[in-house]
């Protein structure tokens, strides 16, 4: 048997080397006249441990973490065809404690397969929710969604079910599905992940999409800051028209499916979905009133569904095992597992794929491993940068959509910031506030001028300038864009900044003068 060498091309491990350690592996190969396959895969999610390089052998995969082109030689001499010992050795993949701990469903195959083999993909359950959504009716199709429970996992927590159902009854010529693959929230990088990693499964859950509702073409939108993700998906779209699950008969079926990929040109406001529409459309980048919901006049004004990367790609396993199966995993509304992105000061970065239930706690301190500075959690967000700032005092809070709605927090893409305890909360206030004034499309006055207007206030708060009458206005500022706002941009921007002021209220005391923006 040929050993296999699996090495990840994911953006993190290229960030973090990976590129120069396939390089490596290949020249060590070559001198020592050694026979070995090398697939470049996505990445399992344990950041912390990337490049992770792992072998194929007759026991069965064995993983070496955080591995330097610079180690190569002496793994090789350590056996590294074989699995044998290093002081980069971590053991079978699955047993590694930040992977062992997860659940994996939309996740199963990334860091696993090569993510552009159309056989790994089926080898592995690919295409077994696909052809078991075209043996369905579409009404069916929608029922077994809508069962599973299925939220958006972009950030709304809007039942899929409920918007494929909606978009399935519309009367029209034609429809759309439409993927939002903007990612542009901090701390937030599932969507990236899986399109470098398993792309298939997207282009699955969108063909079952279209086969549910009667749409026959789909769109990719992609953030173009993701060009590794760009290039993998293009590829793979390419590579399913070819093996006959995408274009006139998906699978041999009468059903009719064809997608393309889209990049956006960077505005951050082009994750909400209306905007998002207009961009694909040529238009600028600007939010629609509502109504009409997309569901009923979207893309060049026919019936769309518009859902986010993982909402999609979690649609196939929903299929192949059914509602109850996916169902059975979470608490109360909130029900299957999400990709929780655990990122800023931690000691275990990465991705880490879990039923809902878990409490803050629990992820920032036991999967995280705490801060990576060992200095005490001051905070996290979750949500990314329109997220709340939790302290401490709520870390008994569970991973659940209600759970963190009545304590004025959202999981929103489920990407996690950790801060220790020298950061300064006023400072993220004002950075929330000066992110939406950058990032605004400027159609709506609470969202345009109130974010300006916050970032001018909390400067005199700094200056200790009348604090306690800028911290009401601030407050009122903040209730203006809340209900005010076209968009969730200028509507969710008081999270941060109000969780700053009523949970870290000593860093808006008045402190010695100094410069605002520092």
């Amino acid at each position: 048997m040929i050993p296999v060498i699996y090495i990840p091309d994911d953006a993190a491990a290229l960030a973090l080397g990976a590129d120069k350690v396939a390089e490596a592996v290949a020249a060590e190969l070559k001198s020592r006249r050694k026979e070995a396959r090398i697939v470049r895969t996505g990445s399992r999610g344990a950041v912390f441990l990337e490049p992770m390089v792992e072998v194929q052998t007759a026991k069965g995969r064995v993983a070496y973490g955080k591995v330097k082109a610079s180690d190569v030689r002496s793994m090789f001499d350590a056996g590294l065809l074989t699995g044998g010992h290093h002081k980069r050795w971590l053991g079978a993949p699955d047993k590694i404690p930040f992977l062992a701990r997860q659940t994996r469903l939309t996740f199963a195959r990334c860091g696993v397969i090569d993510p552009l083999s159309i056989d790994a993909y089926r080898m592995h359950g690919g295409l077994a929710g696909l052809r078991k959504a075209l043996a369905m009716t579409p009404a069916e199709v929608v029922k077994t969604v809508t069962d599973s429970g299925l939220r958006g996992r972009g950030g709304a927590g809007f039942p899929t079910g409920i918007k494929w159902n909606t978009v399935l009854n519309a009367v029209a010529d034609r429809k759309y599905i439409v993927c939002n693959a903007d990612e542009g929230d901090s701390a937030t990088f599932a969507d990236r992940m899986i399109m470098e990693g398993d792309p298939f499964v997207l282009i699955e859950g969108m063909a079952i999409a279209g086969i549910a509702t009667g749409a026959t073409k789909g769109f990719v939108y992609i953030r173009s800051e993701y060009p590794h993700a760009v290039s993998k998906m293009q590829r793979a779209v390419e590579l399913a028209r070819k093996a006959g699950v995408l274009g006139a008969t998906v699978l041999g079926s009468p059903n009719a499916f064809d997608m393309e990929v889209r990049v956006g040109a960077g505005a951050y406001v082009c994750g909400e979905e209306t905007s998002l529409l207009n961009s694909l459309e040529g238009k600028r980048g600007v939010v629609r009133a509502k109504p009409p919901l997309p569901a009923i006049q979207g893309l060049f004004g026919k019936p769309t569904v518009i859902n986010n990367v993982i909402s999609l790609a979690s649609v196939p396993v929903i299929l192949d095992k059914g509602a109850a199966f996916y169902k059975d995993f979470g608490i109360g509304r909130s029900r299957g597992t999400i990709p929780i992105q655990i990122a800023g000061n931690v000691k275990h970065g990465g991705l880490f794929e879990a039923a809902f239930g878990m409490t803050l706690g629990e992820i920032v301190n036991e999967i995280g491993g705490g801060t990576a500075s060992g200095r005490p959690v001051k905070a996290c967000q979750v949500g990314g940068p329109l997220g709340a700032y939790f302290p401490t005092s709520l870390f008994d809070t569970p991973f659940d959509y209600e759970a963190f709605a009545a304590k004025d927090g959202l999981i929103g893409h489920a990407g996690i910031t950790v801060f220790d305890d020298t950061a300064d909360m006023l400072k993220q206030a004002r950075f929330a506030m000066e992110f939406c004034a950058i990032e605004s499309c400027g159609k709506c006055t609470p969202c345009r001028i109130g974010s300006t207007r916050g970032v001018e206030t909390i400067d005199r708060i700094a200056a200790n300038i009348e604090p306690e009458k800028n911290l009401a206005l601030v407050t009122d500022l903040c209730n203006t864009m809340k209900f005010g706002s076209l968009c969730a941009l200028g509507g969710f921007t008081p999270y941060p900044v109000m969780s700053a002021i009523t949970h870290f209220g000593e860093d808006f005391r008045p402190r010695p003068m100094r410069e605002a923006a520092e």
